[in-house]
């Protein structure tokens, strides 16, 4: 318990720094990723204070569902196929990974309230990562029109894992870029104000290109 508040206001001190050396005024939300922690770590996590949890597979987001009753915010961060759509999409409060029109079509057919969704954009290029291009991210919000039940709050994108700052600047700064095109489009179910990028190697640089969402799982909870 004592060691993820340690991480908690070590992280969250973090946070501010970086704000300040950009003189950013973003509100950044921490989800603690608990896909490789049990439901006691999860437990302790929110009794830190955490109140956004990040899981990556249905049957552990269902597993802890099952066990915990607190009050929290539960984000889907991993690819979903769409067969397992009805499993989740009405257990959880964000989905992270939004990038294709199937999905999209499946969403609208299970879910029975509104979905805040991130549109996951491959921005590095990586053949290893999910997502859309850039270019097909403008397309395909542009069709997300059609589904009243899918609200795009955001955009999500993974910057490399490199040592290379300036490679992962640039990740974050081309999705700060493409966020405020698709914020302009003027979209009713799109208002795209969110952005979801930087984990637990990257999110200082993150923070200061203007992450919301931060996904931190190995330094906040092991």
């Amino acid at each position: 318990m004592t060691k993820i508040i340690e991480n908690l206001k070590q992280i969250q001190h973090q946070i501010e720094i970086a704000k300040q050396r950009v003189n950013a005024q973003q509100t950044v939300e921490i989800i603690a990723v608990t896909k490789e922690v049990d439901v006691n770590r999860t437990e302790e996590a929110i009794e830190a204070g955490l109140i956004h949890l990040g899981e990556n597979r249905p049957e552990g987001l269902i597993n802890k569902l099952d066990s915990i009753n607190s009050a929290v915010s539960w984000h889907y961060i991993g690819s979903l196929q769409t067969r397992k759509v009805k499993q989740v999409i009405d257990q959880i409060d964000y989905l992270h990974s939004l990038d294709r029109l199937s999905l999209a079509e499946e969403i609208e057919k299970r879910a029975t309230k509104r979905v805040k969704c991130f549109v996951q954009v491959n921005v590095s290029g990586e053949e290893s990562k999910h997502g859309l291009t850039r270019e097909q991210a403008l397309d395909f919000v542009k069709q997300l029109e059609q589904f009243p039940k899918i609200e795009v709050v955001g955009l999500m994108t993974m910057a490399p894992f490199t040592e290379d700052e300036t490679m992962i600047r640039q990740v974050f700064k081309q999705l700060k870029q493409l966020q405020q095109e698709v914020s302009q489009l003027n979209i009713p179910n799109v208002p795209c104000t969110e952005l979801s990028m930087g984990m637990s190697n990257d999110y200082e640089i993150a923070v200061e290109e203007g992450a919301t969402f931060v996904r931190i799982g190995t330094a906040l909870v092991g």
